[in-house]
């Protein structure tokens, strides 16, 4: 079966998610579209060098046109966060950029389910839901799948233990309001704190729980002070949405969609755990949260209206 993929901006985030589809054999056909073509031209061509070594698969460099047929179209475009800079800063100025990009390439690829990943994603994917015509469930913003990774990352680190065995979630904005809800946090099955226990006196490690979401929440911060961009990471998670649209097998994701009322929010679009599927997004659960995680999840909320009430759309 064909898996075609348009990616808009062949940047630093796009080019490494062509490349990491290429090496893990996601997509059997691959179009980057940038404003600067001659940069799209020599990524797709960069790329396209190594597949003799890989999965067989086309990749080049089009214009909106060429997404025509394309099943999941990935929008990298617009500019980057600077170091100290925060994602929801970013937004009047990608808004304004993804309004240009939107109905150009919904009149090629109207079929296609779209991922979200420019910044602020949030903000972006609620625009695509406002005013792209496109149907809700082919909507989703990558939202906190990084976070989650990175979350998943510092508890491993910190239990000495495989990611795998790790299974914990990041709700909320992709920002400085995300949180986790540590009660739906577990370790090799087990709740955190059941796992401590589990373990040997002397192998018990003190977990510092703010800590690590602190690690999990200026990470992407860290990265940007340290090489100037994120990329490598934030390409696996797009690519791992890829996987789970392309399998046809349900996953569970912490992607940014609308919400109508779960949790006692509405229309404004942040994290929560939801079933992925080939259609796109089949469902969100009604993941059981405490009190102060709910309290948590709505501060995010409205952290994000507050911006969405200021942009104009």
């Amino acid at each position: 079966m064909s898996n075609k993929v348009t990616i808009i901006g062949a940047g630093s985030v796009g080019s490494t998610i062509a490349y990491t589809m290429v090496v893990n054999g996601i997509a059997s056909e691959i179009v980057l579209i940038d404003i600067n073509n001659d940069k799209a031209v020599g990524e797709a061509m960069d790329i396209r060098q190594g597949v003799p070594f890989c999965s067989p698969a086309s990749v080049y460099a089009g214009s909106y046109p060429d997404a025509k047929g394309s099943n999941v179209v990935i929008l990298t475009s617009g500019l980057p966060r600077k170091a100290g800079q925060s994602r929801l800063e970013l937004a009047q100025i990608n808004v304004d950029i993804t309004k240009t990009i939107m109905p150009e390439i919904t009149k090629y690829a109207p079929d296609a389910i779209y991922i979200i990943v420019s910044n602020p994603i949030d903000i972006l994917t609620y625009q695509f839901h406002k005013f792209s015509g496109l149907p809700s469930n082919h909507i989703i913003g990558s939202g906190t799948t990084l976070d989650t990774s990175r979350l998943r990352t510092g508890l491993s680190e910190a239990f000495d233990i495989s990611q795998q065995n790790v299974h914990a979630y990041v709700l909320g904005e992709h920002g400085d309001s995300a949180f986790v809800p540590w009660s739906l946090a577990n370790v090799a099955s087990m709740p955190i704190e059941e796992y401590i226990n589990s373990l040997p006196a002397e192998n018990r490690p003190k977990i510092d729980y703010d800590a690590i979401e602190e690690y999990t929440r200026k990470s992407g911060g860290k990265i940007i002070a340290n090489k100037g961009a994120t990329f490598y990471a934030i390409a696996i998670s797009v690519c791992h949405i890829c996987k789970c649209l392309f399998s046809g097998v349900d996953t569970t994701l912490t992607v940014s969609t609308m919400l109508n009322g779960e949790y006692g929010i509405e229309d404004v679009c942040l994290s929560v755990l939801s079933i992925v599927g080939r259609e796109g997004l089949e469902y969100k659960l009604n993941v059981p949260l405490t009190d102060d995680e709910v309290a948590k999840l709505r501060h995010s909320a409205d952290c994000l209206k507050s911006v969405i009430s200021e942009i104009k759309f």
